[in-house]
């Protein structure tokens, strides 16, 4: 290429006995002449096309040669195309310049405008005009990314485009495929409690984003999050949130890779993906202290068991900021739920919905001073070994006056709670449970429970008091079942094949002795 642009040293020159002369300045006569013929030819436009047709037949007639006619047709072809592209540039131009005279807002005003678009909407905008086109690139609009996608259709050319344009500006990424809601299976329908009566709420739903079953892959791959560490990580450096929806080809490395350049993150949302909860909670906890909100539901429901103690200690530890935390769909206990719901002290909002293991033993003595006081927000749906005797309790702790910021419970079960002292047994019984006095004490709280509509459903709003008092009360049952003392004990984890066995048959990680709950058992693990 540098041949092209250089004159070879080697080469002589002719000699030129005159000096060079200027090259001449244009005509003046002949650019006007040039105009008033383009302007006469412009006017042929307003002639029927017929007669234009007639007249360049008959050009073509009088060439005496075929040669002739086809370069005649050459340079009609030619002339037509430059004056539809001089045509398209001045519409152009002068779109660009009328948009310019009659948008009301400077540039900097316009850039703040197109940042809050969202993506999609962004590029829509930027294709309208030249101007539009300008202000679209700043990197503030490229703050917030969402690349998310009902079909699959971003590839990491354009993952990639997109962080590069935002640069240090980047706040917030998302990515993947997220389809519609997807309806729960069986026939029962969700139910809000009221003291009146119960309303049907069958389009309640507190995440939209479900994990795909059977649906296409997503086009990204696993070195998609390679441009957050790029550039010395300066996309990654500012980044508050990162969201990745159904990335099939996203493994551990690349995926702990991306937060480990990410020390800014407050919100991590994680669903579909292949990842083990163990490494990606150690990697949260080593490179993301800032975290105040993690969301993680499994791709594979209840065969993820990773999770360890000293995992959920050091995430206590390194992560004290946390106040949302939802793990849907993993295999966990409750001692483990427990060191994580004792030890954040500023959490607000837990979701273990369809986890397998949790018994809710884990809400003992919480609510208190001891941990969990801040909850407002506690969904349990789905979770298959959640034992009947475990929620009373919860509701007796409520009327007791814990859990005082509490807004809204979800103790919903397709399949009904688990049978005190019989895992395989399924049962729901109002009298066991006081929830028509919590709803009378705490009328604050939007209560959820969904059971199967064959079970022994009993609709509180159709019970009266001497129901209730000739049925079992809570106390006399919490007694027996506490006199027995297997309530209270733990026992190695169970194998995942046998999804019957009682929730909380619960483990014990290497060097770490779990004993009877008790308010002093998340300083002991600690220790």
């Amino acid at each position: 290429m540098d041949t092209l642009l250089h004159t070879p040293t080697s080469m002589a020159k002719r000699p030129c006995s005159f000096p060079s002369s200027p090259s001449p300045s244009p005509n003046p006569n002949m650019n006007n002449q040039l105009d008033n013929l383009l302007r006469t030819f412009l006017n042929l436009a307003d002639s029927p096309s017929l007669s234009i047709d007639h007249s360049f037949e008959h050009l073509l007639e009088s060439s005496p040669c075929d040669a002739d006619k086809s370069l005649l047709i050459d340079r009609a072809l030619k002339l037509g195309s430059l004056l539809l592209e001089a045509g398209k540039r001045s519409a152009r131009k002068r779109s660009s310049v009328h948009n310019s005279l009659t948008w009301a807002l400077p540039p900097d005003l316009t850039i703040k405008v197109l940042s809050m678009l969202d993506t999609q909407s962004l590029c829509y905008a930027a294709a309208t005009c030249s101007m539009f086109y300008k202000c679209a690139m700043d990197p503030l609009c490229y703050a917030n990314i969402d690349l998310t996608t009902v079909v699959p259709k971003v590839n990491n050319a354009v993952v990639s485009t997109m962080i590069q344009r935002a640069g240090k500006a980047l706040l917030s990424l998302k990515l993947g495929i997220v389809p519609g809601p997807i309806m729960s299976r069986g026939s029962c329908q969700p139910m809000v409690y009221g003291i009146q009566n119960a309303v049907e709420v069958s389009n309640f739903s507190w995440n939209d984003k479900k994990t795909r079953q059977g649906k296409e892959s997503s086009i990204l791959s696993r070195s998609c999050l390679n441009p957050l560490s790029g550039d010395s990580g300066a996309a990654g450096a500012v980044l508050r949130g990162l969201h990745l929806y159904n990335i099939e080809r996203i493994d551990n490395t690349s995926l702990c890779g991306a937060l480990s350049a990410c020390p800014s993150l407050l919100d991590l949302e994680i669903i579909g993906l292949h990842v083990e909860l163990r490494q990606t909670l150690v990697s949260v906890s080593m490179n993301c202290p800032l975290i105040e909100r993690l969301f993680f539901e499994s791709s594979k429901t209840g065969r993820d068991d990773s999770l360890k103690s000293p995992t959920c200690v050091e995430l206590v530890n390194n992560c004290p900021n946390l106040t949302s935390l939802a793990l849907r769909g993993f295999k966990l206990y409750d001692y483990k739920l427990r060191i994580l719901v004792k030890g954040f002290r500023k959490l607000k909002y837990v979701d273990f919905s369809t986890s397998y293991s949790i018994t809710g033993s884990f809400l003992r003595n919480l609510g208190g001073n001891i941990g969990g006081s801040l909850l407002e927000v506690m969904i349990l749906r789905d979770c298959i070994h959640l034992k009947e005797l475990e929620v009373a309790r919860l509701f007796t702790s409520v009327l007791a006056g814990d859990f005082k910021y509490l807004q809204h419970l979800d103790i919903s079960n397709r399949e009904g709670l688990a049978a005190a002292g019989d895992s395989y047994g399924r049962c729901y019984s109002s009298s066991i449970i006081p929830m028509k006095q919590v709803l009378e004490e705490r009328p604050e709280i939007c209560l959820l429970a969904e059971f199967p509509s064959e079970g022994s459903f009993i609709d509180i709003s159709q019970m009266t008091d001497s129901d209730l008092n000739s049925e079992v009360s809570l106390s006399s049952l919490l007694s027996s079942i506490a006199s027995d003392g297997s309530s209270f004990m733990y026992t190695s984890e169970s194998n995942y094949s046998s999804d019957q066995t009682s929730g909380n048959e619960e483990g014990r990680d290497s060097g770490y002795v779990v004993c009877e709950e008790s308010s002093d058992e998340y300083d002991y693990l600690l220790g």
